[in-house]
């Protein structure tokens, strides 16, 4: 403890960050908090460093999660500072590539939405057929079906592919998104949700929802890394 810093107990503590005593030594124990000094009988001793620690861990947990926020604090308690900002870099990135499936999810309803992409007769077509109707050519619905993000049926007999509606649907929202040079990674996830969500309208609202947690989350973890960096300090 610092000099002239106040001492709590342990009951002093919990009291003050509105957990239970148990919590606080498990947090002790966790590498949420440095080392708690002990007096002669044994009794855990805590100081303002300590409230600080875990106003810091309670700031970062919104934004970052509990498992993010606990090596964070480890980390800093260790002394590597580098490791625990990379831990931030990370979550920060991992965000970063939430927004960018975000975007796609987004431009593919925008294409869907489009006169290019209206709806296509409903019977079933062949390769070529749907490549002259999106503008591609066979190979490309090739290399889309290889790499999972189309999945054609097959004539019976003949074994040609067949795309049906929702087939041909896939298809411009893959054209569209590589047309915005989106990788194939990038595409799969939208196409995962437009199936799972079953249309168009249901998709939009999750992406909406999605849009408006992701804000959400972003502004939690700037009020986590303010505390984070206050703390550091």
């Amino acid at each position: 403890m610092r000099n002239g810093e106040r001492r709590l107990r342990t009951v002093d503590l919990a009291r003050a960050v509105g957990l239970s005593t148990q919590q606080v030594r498990n947090y002790e124990g966790a590498g949420v908090l440095p080392p708690a000094g002990r007096t002669d009988a044994g009794y855990r001793v805590f100081g303002e460093r300590h409230r600080d620690a875990l106003l810091t861990y309670r700031a970062l947990q919104p934004g970052y999660g509990a498992v993010t926020a606990t090596r964070v604090m480890r980390a800093v308690h260790d002394g590597d500072v580098a490791a625990a900002l990379a831990l931030v870099d990370a979550a920060h990135a991992a965000l970063h590539e939430e927004r960018g499936s975000l975007r796609a999810a987004r431009e593919a309803l925008e294409a869907l939405a489009g006169g290019e992409t209206a709806a296509p007769s409903p019977h079933r077509l062949r390769i070529g057929e749907v490549a002259a109707l999106i503008g591609v050519r066979t190979s490309a619905l090739r290399v889309w079906e290889e790499a999972g993000l189309l999945v054609p049926g097959r004539e019976h007999g003949t074994g040609y592919r067949v795309y049906g509606p929702a087939d041909v649907r896939d298809a411009r929202v893959v054209r569209a998104l590589r047309r915005s040079h989106h990788l194939f990674d990038r595409i799969r996830p939208v196409l995962d949700d437009l199936r799972r969500e079953g249309s168009t309208e249901a998709l939009r609202a999750a992406v909406e929802a999605r849009g408006q947690a992701l804000t959400a989350r972003t502004r939690a973890m700037l009020a986590g890394a303010a505390a984070l960096h206050a703390y550091l300090e």
